[in-house]
């Protein structure tokens, strides 16, 4: 479990996460969205201590992890796949994780095979890798001390679609067999299919949380009639605000209960009366409209 209590880091005046509070929980992955600039980087980095909070406090499993005393035992990070020494093979960089973790040297070709690096491809300097690959060497790097928690950050970024699957059943099968995964990624769709919980974060501040289907279930109604201008009329004398959609239907915020009993005292036949499930992508933008672009501070 991460749980992260009011954690604020400010640079000088500017305030880049801002009182930031919540709980990434075991046995479930955990969806951390938010613009470019928004804070989602800087948090991490402050999860795994090479940033340091100016406020507020976050703990794995209820410890700091600065007071790990084998920290990729408990937590497998995965910040930036860039960051791996480009002079090194694939192989070299597991085994030097290995080595320091006091592990068997069968986790370097167990974590290689879970990855589907080859023995070619592990005997490459990671120069001449690709960004996919070097994905897949730094999922591998997270992995190799099988942590009860994972920290990734946009692991999915040069992946291909069967890439992204793979990812995609990996972290699954990862937190259905009880660990904690708490990732950010900018693929929408993914976060979509593959979190349990979701945590919106714009210009440094909490914008929306809870489980997925909290949250995507929350968008009010959408409603069709066959004679909808008299239902509208009918939802307006009760003060229920209403918009027409571009497919002609009606949208409003209230209960579809409340929708199908106006309907039927105003004596309107409804045709359709459903939830309004909003996608991510559209809760994410309308939520997030006003934070930072790309290249401002993380």
């Amino acid at each position: 479990m991460i749980t992260v209590e009011g954690v604020t880091r400010k640079y000088g005046s500017f305030t880049a996460v801002d009182d930031v509070t919540f709980t990434a929980h075991v046995g479930r992955v955990t969806g951390f969205l938010g613009p470019n600039g928004a804070g989602k980087s800087t948090t991490m980095r402050i999860m795994v201590g090479l940033t340091r909070a100016t406020a507020g406090t976050i703990t794995i499993s209820g410890r700091h992890y600065v007071d790990l005393p084998n920290p990729g035992l408990d937590v497998g990070v995965l910040l930036d796949a860039s960051a791996q020494h480009a002079g090194r093979t694939g192989r070299e960089i597991l085994t030097i994780a290995q080595q320091y973790m006091g592990l068997p040297r069968s986790r370097v070709d167990e974590m290689l095979d879970v990855v589907s690096l080859t023995p070619s491809e592990a005997s490459r300097r990671v120069g001449n890798y690709s960004l996919g690959m070097r994905q897949r060497l730094g999922i591998a790097t997270a992995l190799i001390g099988d942590p009860s928690v994972l920290i990734l950050d946009e692991p999915a970024n040069g992946l291909d679609p069967a890439g992204i699957r793979w990812m995609r059943d990996l972290l699954r099968s990862y937190a259905d067999r009880g660990g904690t995964v708490l990732l950010s990624s900018h693929l929408l769709h993914e976060i979509e299919v593959i979190a349990d919980d979701i945590v919106m974060i714009g210009n440094g501040k909490i914008v929306s949380q809870g489980t997925k289907t909290e949250l995507l279930h929350a968008a009010g109604t959408v409603v069709r009639a066959a004679d909808l201008p008299r239902l509208d009329r009918a939802l307006g004398q009760l003060a229920i605000a209403t918009t027409r959609s571009q497919a002609g239907a009606l949208l409003t915020d209230v209960d579809p209960v409340l929708v199908g009993k106006v309907a039927l005292e105003a004596g309107v036949a409804l045709s359709e009366l459903r939830t309004a499930d909003a996608g991510l992508e559209d809760m994410f933008l309308a939520l997030t409209a006003t934070s930072p672009r790309e290249g401002t501070t993380t």
